[in-house]
């Protein structure tokens, strides 16, 4: 996927939320994501927030023994560390706690106290600096984003990190059009909806049980594939087991058809008025 033409990125990445916040799921955690990476999977989303910090920690064991230029890696910054005082010095612990020297994306996690506008500044600033490659936001909705691109380089935005999946769809009615419009690429978080818990019965769906069946599928592939079937979407389910990773790679080859669609439509229709963004 082209973001702007400035760099590339694949479908399906690898999340880490959760992660890093028990030591006796740590080596469970590291070896998941080490078999993501070996077998397609080198995006790598995370957070200062995650475990507070220990998500960081974990990806940086799990990415030691890769070459780093084959690997691209995501981080996001608390909204009251994006400004000038504090920015730079998260910016560097992330680095730090991931053992690398720069990141490929740098995201602001949601929308603080701090004006854009010194966010976008410092982000451009860290840019110049080698630390990032280019920046982000995450949970922004399209109001937030037409502020964005009245400010001064605002329009560096490459990536806006949202949570999208079947039972939420808010975003199609206005934020996915605009992002399409504006070549700004969307990242959809909990995409299988944190295995169905974000949405009771998503998954005892009558609709989502017969496209599974007809597919030969799980039902949260189902949900994942309603995603990576979409136009200038990445989604990145969290790594949570050699076993589910593996199951999210098979779903690049599931393909929904017409029928799928419209039976998933029906049972789940977009939304045909704007509602407010999902944020967990």
């Amino acid at each position: 996927m082209k973001l702007l033409d400035k760099s590339t990125m694949p479908v399906l990445g690898q999340g880490t939320w959760g992660m890093g916040e028990n030591p006796a799921s740590e080596e469970k955690e590291i070896k998941a994501l080490r078999h993501g990476i070996n077998n397609g999977l080198y995006l790598i989303d995370t957070a200062e927030m995650y475990g507070n910090g220990g998500a960081e920690l974990v990806v940086g064991q799990a990415i030691k023994d890769f070459n780093r230029k084959d690997l691209y890696i995501i981080s996001k910054v608390y909204p009251h560390n994006a400004g000038r005082n504090n920015i730079f010095t998260a910016c560097e612990n992330s680095l730090d706690r991931l053992g690398t020297d720069y990141l490929d994306m740098y995201l602001l996690h949601w929308r603080g106290s701090i004006p854009l506008q010194e966010t976008v500044e410092c982000m451009e600033e860290l840019v110049k600096l080698g630390k990032i490659k280019g920046w982000g936001v995450s949970n922004f909705d399209t109001d937030d984003m037409k502020e964005l691109w009245q400010i001064k380089d605002g329009q560096n935005c490459l990536l806006n990190q949202v949570l999208y999946h079947l039972g939420s769809r808010g975003i199609e009615f206005d934020l996915l059009p605009w992002m399409k419009e504006n070549k700004v690429a969307t990242m959809a978080y909990c995409p299988i909806a944190q295995g169905g818990r974000l949405r009771r019965g998503l998954l005892d769906n009558p609709a989502v049980n017969e496209v599974a069946k007809k597919h030969s599928i799980s039902q949260t592939q189902v949900l994942l594939a309603f995603v990576l079937n979409q136009e200038n979407l990445i989604a990145i389910p969290k790594a949570s087991s050699i076993n589910h990773i593996d199951e999210n790679i098979a779903t690049l080859n599931v393909k929904l058809d017409s029928e799928d669609i419209a039976l998933l439509n029906e049972h789940y229709p977009a939304p045909n008025h704007k509602t407010f963004l999902d944020i967990v």
